[in-house]
């Protein structure tokens, strides 16, 4: 009973993964084409929404590989996957931080290009990650 529970939810989880991914994919069509305040500022918005998105995908892996993982301690007794899983999102996190605050800085002090280079940075960093998380354990 508790398996198919588990089942369930997995299979719930990669069909809103799916569905998801092609929300972000469909909101990456940012563009900023004048400099005016107005498009500068719905350009903002729509990384912020990009990004938002990328970051709920994300999540959604991160979820499906936690349980992936403590099914795999359960069956094998192996307990040291989950721990590392779990310092490697922490390093994750922390390396987007890190490389997108140098370059943040270095457009400084011009606020506005400044955040739009960081954005576009976590971005960049977010696609990376979620195609890592998404290759198959086996």
């Amino acid at each position: 009973m508790i398996r198919n529970k588990k089942s369930l939810l997995i299979k719930g989880m990669l069909l809103a993964l799916c569905a998801g991914s092609a929300h972000a994919q469909a909101e990456q069509n940012c563009e900023l084409t004048s400099n005016n305040t107005d498009e500068t500022k719905r350009y903002i918005q729509c990384l912020d929404q990009v990004i938002a998105d990328l970051h709920r995908d994300q999540k959604m892996w991160i979820n499906k590989l936690t349980m992936d993982l403590e099914k795999i301690k359960e069956d094998s007794g192996n307990s040291q996957l989950l721990p590392i899983f779990n310092r490697s999102i922490k390093n994750q996190e922390r390396y987007l931080e890190d490389s997108c605050r140098w370059r943040y800085l270095q457009k400084m002090p011009n606020g506005t290009k400044a955040a739009i280079v960081y954005k576009q940075c976590e971005i960049e960093i977010l696609k990376n990650h979620i195609q890592v998380l998404q290759r198959p354990l086996k």
